[in-house]
């Protein structure tokens, strides 16, 4: 249920569970903002203060939107997978409870660091790793996005991982960070491939992928889910790879990345002869269409996080260390 933004770019359940255009130009300098052929120049995305500020209106944002019910109050600040995640959450819970959320809990992001890479042309984007007050123990690490001087900072990828997996990002002497392509041919598996190989993992296996809760263990959910007496579960995925679900790397210290991607699955249930698919919950028929009668195809969006080691180290397999997914749609038959 991607939303169509018009003229800008293609734009894009649930929180709790944890839930290029070009400019003429921009140096952002300590004294202010000096115009220069931002295509071409090398340059910060943003400066710290920039960064923080960014984060603060986000989570203002944010919050208006989860206690309203109400996607516009946050449309401006979310993009690519986690707007279609965030906009689908918000509107089953509008349409259960169009008063709005009357368990609403602030999200508090505290404890936050900025990795900010350098890079040429746009989008711009960096990374703000955070304490929040919700998700245990786990760090929120959120991208943030922007195609021209004159466009919000949007996040469109957000996901929590364990503290101790967030690795050392290279940074030269001033501290910033290092973008790396997504076609860059040093590491294990190219940015840009990720997306494919992951689908493909899930369909087929392989060794591209470490074991892990969002990798082996997730297919053997599946396999055991199939194969459920008197309803069959038939799965479909597909990589998400251009616009604002472009894979977003940063460059760690032993020569790898960090790389952010998005993927697409379909999971379709079909009741046996003379039984019905089991009735699903209130927030899933508030994204259903069509009369629920011997199937439901369920369509999620999903963003993953994941180590990614240069190519010809000891270790080739990517580790995908954090997952968010989110229900978008639903269709009855």
């Amino acid at each position: 249920m991607s939303r169509d933004r018009g003229s800008r770019r293609l734009r894009r359940l649930d929180r709790s569970a944890l839930i290029a255009a070009s400019v003429t130009a921009l140096s952002l300098t300590a004294s202010g903002c000096v115009v220069v052929h931002g295509e071409r120049e090398v340059l910060p995305a943003a400066t710290r203060a920039e960064a923080a500020e960014a984060l603060r209106q986000f989570t203002t944002a944010y919050n208006k939107a989860d206690e309203a019910y109400d996607s516009s109050l946050d449309a401006d600040h979310t993009t690519g997978a986690l707007a279609d995640i965030d906009a689908a959450r918000l509107k089953a819970g509008h349409a259960n409870s169009p008063g709005g959320n009357s368990s609403h809990t602030p999200l508090k992001l505290t404890d936050a660091k900025f990795t900010i890479p350098k890079k040429a042309g746009w989008p711009r984007w960096f990374l703000a790793d955070a304490r929040g007050n919700k998700g245990g123990d786990a760090r929120w690490l959120l991208v943030f996005t922007r195609d021209g001087l004159e466009q919000p900072w949007e996040v469109a990828y957000l996901t929590l991982t364990a503290a101790g997996d967030v690795p050392e990002f290279k940074t030269d002497k001033d501290g910033w960070a290092e973008a790396v392509p997504a076609n860059s041919t040093d590491l294990a598996v190219p940015p840009a491939g990720l997306s494919k190989g992951y689908t493909s993992y899930l369909k087929d296996g392989g060794d591209t992928f470490a074991a892990g809760a969002h990798t082996s263990q997730w297919r053997e959910l599946r396999r055991k889910q199939a194969i459920r007496p008197g309803l069959a579960r038939q799965y479909i995925d597909e990589p998400l790879t251009h616009g604002d679900y472009a894979p977003l790397a940063l460059r760690t210290t032993d020569g790898g990345a960090l790389v952010f991607f998005t993927t697409r699955h379909f999971e379709k249930q079909t009741a046996a002869q003379g039984t019905s698919v089991p009735t699903p919950n209130k927030d899933v028929l508030a994204l259903t269409t069509g009369e629920i009668k011997q199937s439901l195809t369920l369509e999620f969006i999903s963003n993953e996080v994941a180590l990614d080691p240069p190519k010809g180290s000891g270790e080739q397999r990517v580790e995908v260390l954090g997952r968010i997914q989110g229900l978008t749609s639903a269709r009855g038959g």
